[in-house]
């Protein structure tokens, strides 16, 4: 997420001026339960298009229009620069952490990957 994404609320007033591949990541963002996570790569093989840099792309330019917070690089560490923001989304949503070690930069817990990522299976319109 970026300095220059729209506001949450926004959302419908960016719609017409998004590109189509935009509008797909969102959707797919938007579709990830509560205290679940999609990486930028899970993102882009489910809509068969694109790759990690691009899903990237778009929710740092668009990203705070959805639940922003559920599409995470694949190594479980925190959005850089919204560490804070995205962990109270965490802990109020129930999404499965583990406890940062004393040795790791800030003691900020990473995303527990393999209990947390989402793989669409239970989604409607999937391509």
């Amino acid at each position: 997420m970026s300095q220059h994404s729209p506001p949450e609320d926004a959302r419908e007033e960016y719609a017409d001026a998004l590109p189509e591949y935009a509008e797909r990541v969102l959707e797919v963002a938007e579709r990830i339960p509560p205290g679940r996570v999609m990486t930028y790569g899970d993102v882009a093989e489910w809509l068969e298009e694109g790759g990690p840099r691009q899903v990237g792309r778009v929710m740092a330019l668009y990203g705070g229009a959805v639940p922003w917070w559920r599409v995470v690089r694949a190594d479980g560490v925190l959005l850089p620069g919204h560490e804070l923001r995205a962990l109270a989304h965490y802990r109020a949503e129930g999404t499965p952490l583990k406890q940062a070690g004393r040795s790791a930069e800030g003691h900020l817990p990473r995303l527990d990957m393999r209990r947390a990522r989402w793989d669409g299976a239970d989604a409607e319109g999937h391509t």
